[in-house]
């Protein structure tokens, strides 16, 4: 076991721990469309300066986790309480960079074990003091936000001393990690012993396993490698009612699978604190190039032909014509200048950028790649060689980090997600794109929405928007709220999914039921009810 680290690698107020600056095209372009960046106009206040209610831990539930993990596990100091009082989302940052919290946990509690787990739900059960699990942090939707749900006291459970590797079975390719383990060591352990896991969120960096299955996750290769709830093929969830441990096995018969109904559970029934899942060979080559299409409508034709006759690269991924433009802009310089001459002159001056990746073994790699061209081709693809791809890989977890440094210049930067059938896809982007910009023309700023189209599937894919816009003096919350409440509804009508990958937490919660139904919502509930009886696991995600 290792020991809470001393610092957390999330900086307290943002992403990361490093700046990065924003590149001077993407700067131009701000300026030219959205009337904001040019220059740095805020900066997060000091930790000691946050104005923070004090802690209301009652003594009996401290000594009763004290008991639990020991005294050296039970924080309640300020900085430990205002690490762990908000996700990643944009309205976190927001409140962040306040310098106000609204609540945050009385105290976080770091346990070693699923016994120890155990132990720390019976005593917030007994004494209906609100749990929330804890891991990266980096959750966008709102699932780490700490709601009290009529509880008077609420501490974090901090996951990061879970962090072992428990077993591997290398026959079966099944490996046993603990809730706490993050992305970069998940992949540091198996490449020693010549495997991977092959997922890759953007959050990567921080996000754990336990945090992985919590969200159903999908990292930017689940088109070769499969999303986590795919990977995982066990766990062990602690829960107030008593442990549910989900032995590792391929897929069975034996009734509805209660591994599924706890992959994406978001912590309202319990706590994972390992999950089995399956891990693959670690690739001989990897094979990264990017093509240029005349259009969005011709590129997903060629993913669908690719999908569904099985042609897919492991990674897969189109952005429409205002995400390249934005790729250009930030690829500032002579070779970004000479590929978008180049490309003016292939008719593909509107053209959308595809960055695929494939993986395996070189002759696998080679074959597959062979097999794909005809499809690419057959709708119009400019081959655009390996440099672009490379940057991508390079860069592919700098959004987050770069989302702080347009913070600073107040431009509204974030991100929504779903995922729709092939008929309904190109319907859905529309939809989505003109109700964020109606939403925004009516707070006064004008927006910049890019989408990319991954995550692909044979009968669909998943559609993720960037959006990018001028932050008023006053009412940034309200002008997002308005943004995405329009974007979900519009999302919803067209023929879209809540959620591909990021979740529901608190911020899709009340539209669940449009998803689910609600005979759907009323089984989740008295699921809940059996395994969480006091109703203090995660309030306020999921089901509210």
């Amino acid at each position: 076991m290792t020991t809470v680290p001393s610092v957390p690698p999330l900086r307290w107020w943002g992403w990361g721990d490093r700046d990065v600056d924003v590149p001077t095209g993407l700067i131009d372009l701000l300026r030219d469309e959205v009337g904001a960046g040019d220059s740095v106009v805020a900066r997060a206040p000091r930790i000691e300066d946050v104005a923070l209610a004090d802690a209301a831990l009652p003594a009996g539930l401290r000594r009763r986790l004290v008991k639990a993990v020991g005294t050296a596990h039970v924080h309640a100091e300020r900085e430990d309480r205002i690490r762990h009082a908000a996700g990643r989302s944009y309205l976190d940052l927001v409140e962040l960079r306040s310098g106000r919290l609204d609540a945050a946990p009385d105290a976080v509690v770091y346990p070693a074990s699923s016994e120890e787990v155990r132990a720390v739900l019976r005593g917030c059960s007994d004494t209906r003091c609100a749990v929330v699990p804890f891991g990266g942090g980096t959750s966008v939707v709102g699932g780490v936000s700490p709601a009290r749900g009529g509880c008077e006291a609420l501490i974090a459970v901090d996951v990061s001393r879970l962090d072992a590797l428990h077993d591997l079975d290398r026959a079966s390719l099944v490996v046993t990690l603990g809730a706490g383990m993050r992305g970069p060591r998940i992949e540091s352990e198996l490449a020693a012993r010549g495997l991977t896991l092959g997922h890759f969120p953007q959050s990567f960096e921080y996000a754990t396993a336990g945090g992985f299955a919590a969200t159903r996750s999908a990292g930017q290769a689940s088109t070769g490698y499969g999303r986590f709830d795919e990977l995982a093929r066990g766990l062990v969830c602690e829960t107030p009612a008593g442990e549910i441990a989900v032995r590792a096995a391929p897929p069975s018969a034996t009734g509805p699978s209660l591994l599924q109904l706890l992959l994406g559970s978001e912590g309202v029934f319990g706590i994972i604190t390992e999950v089995a899942v399956r891990v693959h060979q670690l690739p001989a080559v990897r094979h990264y190039a990017a093509w240029s299409l005349p259009c969005l409508e011709s590129g997903t034709e060629a993913l669908r032909e690719l999908a569904q006759s099985r042609r897919l690269p492991d990674v897969a991924r189109l952005s429409d014509a205002s995400e390249t433009h934005v790729s250009f802009a930030m690829a500032h310089g002579r070779l970004a200048s000479v590929a978008r001459r180049y490309l003016r002159v292939r008719g593909h001056a509107d053209g959308c950028i595809a960055i695929m990746g494939w993986e395996g073994s070189g002759a696998a790699v080679g074959t597959r790649v062979r097999l794909a061209m005809p499809a690419l081709r057959r709708h119009g693809a400019v081959a655009l060689g390996s440099a672009p791809a490379r940057s991508w890989l390079r860069d592919r977890f700098l959004a987050p980090y770069l989302r702080d440094a347009l913070l600073d210049r107040g431009v509204l930067a974030e991100t929504l997600e779903t995922v729709a059938v092939w008929s309904r896809l190109l319907v859905v982007r529309e939809a989505v794109v003109d109700a964020l910009q109606r939403a925004l023309s009516h707070s006064g700023s004008r927006a910049l929405v890019g989408c990319h189209v991954s995550h692909v599937y044979p009968e669909g894919a998943s559609l993720y928007f960037t959006v990018l816009a001028k932050q008023p003096a006053d009412g940034k919350v309200d002008q997002w709220l308005a943004a995405k409440r329009a974007a979900t509804d519009a999302m919803l009508a067209a023929g879209g999914s809540l959620s591909h990958h990021h979740g529901v937490g608190m911020d899709h919660a009340a539209w669940l039921d449009r998803e689910d139904g609600r005979v759907g919502i009323a089984a989740l509930r008295a699921l809940k009810a059996k395994l969480d009886p006091a109703g203090v696991m995660n309030p306020g995600k999921l089901l509210v």
